[in-house]
């Protein structure tokens, strides 16, 4: 989860600069991020302004899923 959250904020990085679309590592890093966010764009709309918040969204997520549900079900299952 932890490389997924880098990779996420590569590629907002790599959204701020115009690179070459066909360079390698960025179309290696738009194609492990592009479904996700396209189902966060598709589902909220993330754009006000001109600023894309589905990296956010994302990240957040991310955090959620380590911080709150991976704890809670390590506790589920120290009690059983």
């Amino acid at each position: 989860m932890t490389v997924y959250m880098w990779i996420i904020i590569a590629q907002a990085v790599l959204s701020w600069v115009n690179p070459d679309p066909y360079n390698p590592i960025v179309r290696i890093i738009r194609q492990v991020t592009d479904p996700v966010l396209f189902q966060i764009r598709r589902r909220i709309p993330t754009v006000f302004g001109g600023i894309d918040f589905s990296p956010i969204i994302v990240l957040l997520g991310i955090i959620f899923l380590q911080e709150f549900l991976v704890k809670s079900l390590f506790q589920l299952g120290r009690m059983m």
